[in-house]
């Protein structure tokens, strides 16, 4: 029979290949789990001026932080759409635990293969390659009057309405033609 050390040595590693999986995967697919400081979430939201009613995406929610925050502090109502099953299941916890579940709802699965054309706020936390990607799918999909968040990485086809070098997010308007010198 194995030693108590071993045995705790044993979990250790298995806990680090769960946590390593659970890093690369949704790495491969959009974007690494690094979440955003509650400040910046908060700031970002007003930003895009949510508005209580209006209907906010995450795209690659992770821990369900600017769902959460959307629905509680601006009255939102949100949707989370989460590739990696561990934080899918953490935010379906979450919401349980917090009542919103009238007004926030998880999807597990590909951001890319999720329709969003009846939101009015789309956040993403995703990499350069990611956005580069997602942003014709955001301009085919999304009404006129659609805002994004991108936090730290940008959209080269979209009107930016708003950034914030402080805090290093870009706010866009689908709608809003760019001026033309």
């Amino acid at each position: 029979m194995a030693s108590l050390p071993s045995m705790i040595a044993l979990g250790i590693i298995i806990l680090g290949i769960i946590t390593l999986i659970s890093i690369s995967w949704p790495n491969k697919r959009g974007a690494p789990y690094w979440p955003t400081r509650m400040k910046k979430v908060k700031k970002m939201l007003a930003e895009a001026d949510v508005q209580p009613g209006e209907l906010v995406y995450d795209l690659g929610c992770g821990d369900g932080r600017v769902i959460v925050m959307a629905a509680r502090h601006f009255k939102a109502r949100a949707v989370g759409i989460e590739i990696d099953l561990f934080r899918f299941l953490w935010c379906q916890f979450l919401i349980t635990i917090l009542g919103l579940r009238r007004r926030v709802k998880v999807i597990y699965g590909d951001l890319f293969a999720k329709d969003i054309s009846d939101a009015d706020v789309v956040f993403c936390y995703l990499l350069q390659s990611t956005n580069d990607k997602l942003e014709s799918k955001l301009l085919d999909e999304l009404r006129p009057d659609a805002r994004v968040v991108s936090n730290t990485f940008l959209f080269s086809a979209m009107p930016q309405i708003a950034m914030d070098g402080e805090y290093g997010f870009y706010v866009y308007n689908v709608g809003v033609q760019p001026e033309k010198n």
